[in-house]
Parts: C-alpha cells; structure tokens; sequence
C-alpha cells in the first residue's frame, strides 16, 4: 500500500457547489457528501411497535436472563453486590440462577475463527487452568447435559439431520465443545433486552441508554475479557472489538452486545495505521484531533478522552480517542477507563436507540513496536454503499462532519443538563489543546501555551 501523505488541505474540502470532499489521513478513503443527499430519516424505529408480552419478561431472545442455559457455558459475569459490583469466573450449570448476571462473558456460538484453526493451525492447547475448569462442568449431569443441548443445537443450525447428528459418539460430541471453553470468539452481553418499565418492543435497551455506571462496567468487563483472551492463547496477534447495534448493522440479535474475536494476523487496518505511524509517530495528533479541534469538529472532552465528529469515513463517524499514554485498554487506570467510557456512552446516547451503528476498538497490537493510542469509532450506519462506490472507490457519506456535530453537540447539552450523561466539556467547553494525546513520548513533556495568558507587564511608557 502506498504510504503517500495525504496534504492536510485534502482531508475536508467544500467545493463552490456545496460538494464536501474528504480523505482520510490514515487509510486515504475518499468520501463526498452532496448537497441534498443528506435530507433522509435517520434511524429505524418501528411506526407500529408492539406491545410486549409480561409473561415473556427476560426471556425476548437467547441473550435474555431466564434463558441462560441456550447459550454456551459461559467463562464469567458481573454480579452487583453490596460493595459496587463483582466478577464470578466459570461458573457452573448448577449456579447459574444463583445470582444475576449485569453483563455475562459467553462463547460465541458460530465462530468467526474456531477453536479447530487454532487447534489444526498451531497445535494449541486450552490452558490447564480451562481444562480443569471444562472437566469439572462436564462432571455434572446438569453441566453434560447443557453443553449436549448446546452442541445438538449447533449441529442443527450447520445443517445436520437428526440421523447425521445421531451417528455421532458421546465423544465426538463432547469433543465439539472445546470450542465453549477454550475458543477465541466471545460476547459480552447485557441483562436486560428493554428498558425498565418497557410495554412495546421499540424500546430496547441500548449502549446510551444504559446509565454511566453501567456502561463504565460494560467496558471494564470488556477489557478485562480482551486481557483474558491474550493469556489464555498466545498465537493471538489480536483481538477485534466491536459491537454491531441493530440488524441493519450487522446484529443478529437486538439484544445489547458486543464481541470479541481473536485472529492471527494484525489486519490490515492495523497494518496500515502502523507504516503511517512509523512515517509519523505525531500523526493521530495531527491528523486526527488537532486537525479536528482546528476545524471545530470537536464535540466532547474530559480529563482522559477526546470525541470528535471524524472524515473520511465512508459512514457518519465519532471518534473518541483515550489521552492516555498508555497505548492498551488493559493497562489503562480506572480513570482512564472511565473518561473513555463516559464519552463513548455520551455519543451512543446522543445517537440515540434507533440508529443501526457499529462500535470499533482500535488499539496497539502487542507485538507492535511503536506507540499507538487506543481510541473507538461509532459508526453510524445509516446509508447503504452501491454501485457507484464499487465502481470509483468514491463513497457518499450522506452526513458531512460539520453536519454530524451540529446533529450530536445540542443532544449532548440536553442529556447533560438532565443528568443522563457523565459531567463533560462539550463543544466550545473544550480546551482542545493541541498534542492532548500523550501516546507520543516525543511530545508527552511538552508545555503547550496557557490558554489564559497572563496580561503583559506595564513598563515604563516610551520616553520616559
């Protein structure tokens, strides 16, 4: 791939006609969004929602909290406690209706990557720690019994009739469900499928709807699992993140989620951003939130994390970068967390539940050498690409950035005035300091200019 540096001039241009062109600096996509494209609904809430039925409480989908055993043995959950909140890890069958589950940490049952290509690929084997833990779930009747359901309903969903399915061993079977305990392809799921107090089925519980504690736990319990995944496997280069809210995003439950999927390649994303990073070691400063603060796309900031309203973004896209110099969420500190996930939660929210999205973790791969700061993009996906983007590489983003933040900022002053949202600078609160990234040891001691200088010292006038 080139490494051509894109001018700054290119990334975000208005043609006389009202045309906005853009480029991304760090994967060089091209984006225009003409004049009248833009006039469309956003979101896809229902114009007939349904009323629900109470005696379907917790139990909408296989995700819901009376349906625990329709998913695999899960590896471990957030309870609240008296004292805050709780991690229980491998919990057994037997238990699982002991407590409540916040958030769950469960196998992804269709693998992107299967636990058999690191297996056939690499010779791994699960850990002794997962292994003991897989013998002592199958040791119970009830444990044997749910991953037998689990693994039958897997085969089914493969296409498999009851004969084929009946030819298999006990063995065979048991074998299968290596994937439950020592796979690289995980979710983590929220408790409830609607709102407290929900009487229609439009009113689903998403990322922003969540309060600032409970997202703040989402995302913990996030990192904690993508640490997690890294121990327990070391042929993992990495691990995406994401989360895909709604079916037109690419959700197959609307059920609140996210991902986890481990690979052994760094992607190409990754491998890219690396080559722009060595050529520029400043660039996610330059080019990303000095570059924004100086076009005022800025639309949120607080004491660890930066939001703007981003281009060259094939769809409407926040970006939210961790000031942090550190460059992995896991070695993040718990304010650091939490500035990241109170800006993050604060742009869901601003969104709204009706807008399909895709959230995206971007981070430092561990075997890369050079800094890199982690950051997350909400897509917004409200536009579907064709035939003229196939055939020129040109995307149309109905949404231009300016557009975007003048959408976000007002919401985000309306939920921060009702409390429903974390205490943030918004929009021309901001400081937007440059170099606010301290990812970059070369600028991270660096003194940037007070923006309250102090008044010049009166001297003596002229003459005397």
């Amino acid at each position: 791939m080139s490494s051509q540096v894109i001018p700054e001039a290119d990334y975000l241009m208005r043609m006389a006609d009202g045309t906005i062109k853009q480029v991304n600096p760090f994967t060089h996509t091209e984006v225009w969004t003409v004049p009248g494209r833009g006039n469309r609904p956003l979101g896809v809430s229902s114009p007939n929602p349904s009323p629900l039925n109470p005696a379907a409480h917790d139990a909408h989908c296989a995700f819901c909290a009376s349906r625990y055993l329709e998913t695999p043995p899960e590896k471990a959950r957030l309870i609240k406690t008296s004292d805050g909140s709780k991690i229980l890890r491998q919990v057994c069958a037997e238990h699982l209706f002991d407590t409540v589950a916040e958030f769950r940490r469960i196998p992804n049952l269709f693998e992107i990557v299967s636990f058999d290509y690191w297996q056939k690929n690499f010779d791994y084997r699960m850990p002794d720690h997962i292994e003991a833990h897989k013998c002592r779930y199958l040791a119970s009747e009830l444990g044997r019994q749910h991953v037998l359901q689990v693994v039958d309903q897997r085969l089914r969903a493969s296409g498999l009739d009851e004969a084929e399915r009946n030819r298999l061993s006990l063995d065979e079977r048991l074998q299968l469900a290596n994937a439950f305990f020592g796979g690289g392809h995980e979710v983590i799921v929220a408790r409830r499928h609607y709102v407290d107090g929900a009487t229609h089925d439009h009113q689903l519980v998403s990322s922003g709807s969540l309060t600032p504690q409970e997202h703040d736990q989402y995302m913990r319990f996030t990192v904690d699992a993508l640490r997690d995944m890294y121990a327990n496997n070391r042929y993992i280069r990495f691990v995406a993140v994401f989360q895909n809210w709604l079916k037109q995003a690419g959700a197959s439950f609307d059920h609140l989620h996210k991902q986890l999927v481990a690979i052994d390649e760094r992607g190409v994303q990754n491998d890219l951003a690396l080559r722009r990073v060595r050529d520029n070691p400043n660039i996610y400063n330059e080019a990303a939130v000095n570059f924004a603060a100086y076009r005022n796309l800025v639309v949120a900031e607080n004491d660890h994390a930066v939001a703007f309203a981003g281009f060259g973004h094939r769809f409407p896209t926040l970006e939210i970068f961790s000031k942090s110099e550190r460059s992995q969420p896991w070695s993040h500190s718990a304010e650091e967390l939490r500035g990241m996930s109170d800006l993050v939660h604060g742009c869901h929210a601003a969104a709204g539940p009706d807008i399909p999205c895709n959230e995206e973790w971007y981070y430092k791969p561990p075997d890369v050498d050079v800094p890199m700061p982690w950051r997350i993009l909400i897509k917004w996906r409200v536009s579907t690409p064709a035939g003229f983007e196939g055939g020129t590489r040109i995307y149309v983003n109905t949404i231009d950035p300016e557009a975007l933040r003048d959408r976000v900022v007002p919401r985000l002053f309306q939920l921060k005035n009702e409390g429903k949202i974390a205490p943030m600078k918004i929009a021309f609160e901001c400081a937007c300091t440059p170099n606010c990234l301290r990812y970059n040891p070369a600028v991270r001691q660096q003194e940037s200019p007070d923006r309250e200088c102090p008044p010049w010292s009166e001297g003596p006038a002229s003459g005397e």
